[in-house]
């Protein structure tokens, strides 16, 4: 995981707008946020993968495919994985972003579990990231409370025995798409001076609404996919959800009659960091050995869409727990280094082309 070394309290904020650290924390439980300055959503997704390559002593040449997860992508195009592709050296991998708004990353895992229950693939990273910052109105106090920038990442690979993915659950509902949206900057409302003005490239959210949809999604989806998995919700030892509002999760554990110390909770210290959550509290979870060998996890997203997803899954003890020889450290950081300057040679290489193309179509004119 990576979260910006820039943290925003809450007292912080109520120097900007009209609110407290009292007030966000009664209605949120959220006590700070991290904020990116020179960071993008690539920066950081590269960061956390890296991480997870070096938890996983993993060569980034055997990645067969890399899925990011991101409403704040760095570009509209090129994806923001091809960027972190290019940046680790992951030469053998296919790259894709993946929009489900908060919910991503449970739907990436659930479609890079496919992707190797398939065949097709044997090592697929899948990354949340987001840089929500970069897209909130500073001037809204009933969102920029709310939101934080970080990113989170983890390798799925083969392997056998029961332990892994048991089942997953996807949904969406796009009746509910204008509860939680960026009105400009598609292909709906292009960039424009009225769209500038109008201030329609923040988010806006119906906070109510959402509110009323997640704590009617998640109980069930988390009932629903641990049914496919064969389990009962009492079997489950941790569920880590979507990290939006406290008083969600709250909710979420009476409706199914668990008691709290059964969520992992990191809100108050990130915020809502939307596809970066899931990931970021499964890297703390782990960090700080709350997830052991044979537990059974439920992962749940729920957001923007309207879209919500669920994972179970039962956790094993990986062999990348032991120490990682100092030597592949190394070959890494040697590696990513070589895949930098692959790049910039790759693309003077394509210039002087361009350029040897023009010249030559400039004599022939002149011929």
């Amino acid at each position: 995981m990576y979260v910006p070394p820039r943290v925003l309290t809450n007292d912080d904020l109520a120097q900007r707008v009209e609110t407290s650290h009292a007030w966000i924390v009664e209605r949120t439980g959220i006590e700070r946020r991290h904020i990116a300055d020179h960071e993008t959503s690539a920066t950081m997704a590269i960061e956390a993968a890296r991480a997870a390559l070096q938890v996983a002593d993993a060569d980034p040449r055997d990645v067969d495919l890399i899925i990011v997860a991101t409403a704040t992508p760095d570009y509209l195009m090129p994806s923001t994985a091809c960027l972190v592709q290019d940046a680790l050296g992951a030469i053998r991998a296919g790259a894709v972003d993946l929009n489900a708004g908060c919910s991503g990353f449970v739907y990436a895992l659930a479609m890079a579990n496919q992707a190797i229950a398939s065949g097709e693939h044997r090592l697929v990273l899948v990354i949340g990231v987001e840089t929500l910052s970069r897209v909130i109105d500073w001037q809204d106090r009933s969102t920029c409370v709310l939101f934080g920038d970080g990113a989170g990442a983890v390798l799925l690979r083969t392997a056998e025995g029961r332990a892994g993915i048991l089942a997953s659950l996807l949904g969406a509902d796009g009746s509910g798409a204008d509860l939680l949206i960026i009105p400009a900057g598609g292909s709906a409302q292009p960039p424009s001076r009225e769209t500038i003005e109008g201030r329609l490239h923040y988010l806006r959210m119906n906070g109510r609404e959402v509110f009323r949809f997640a704590t009617r999604v998640v109980p069930r989806a988390i009932e629903q996919v641990a049914q496919k998995a064969g389990l009962k919700v009492r079997d489950i030892d941790l569920i880590i959800a979507h990290q939006a509002n406290l008083r969600i999760l709250e909710a979420v554990a009476k409706r199914l009659d668990l008691p709290m110390e059964r969520f992992v909770v990191n809100l108050q210290e990130y915020g809502n960091t939307s596809a970066a959550s899931v990931p970021i509290a499964l890297c703390e979870a782990i960090q700080n050995g709350r997830i052991q060998p044979g537990q059974h996890l439920v992962l749940v997203g729920f957001g923007a869409g309207l879209t919500w997803a669920a994972v179970a899954l039962k956790w094993s003890e990986a062999p990348m727990r032991l120490a990682v020889p100092h030597f592949h450290n190394l070959l890494r950081a040697i590696l990513y280094r070589w895949a930098a300057w692959r790049t910039r040679l790759r693309q003077l290489l394509r210039r002087l082309a361009i350029e040897g193309i023009r010249r030559a179509e400039r004599r022939g004119r002149s011929s």
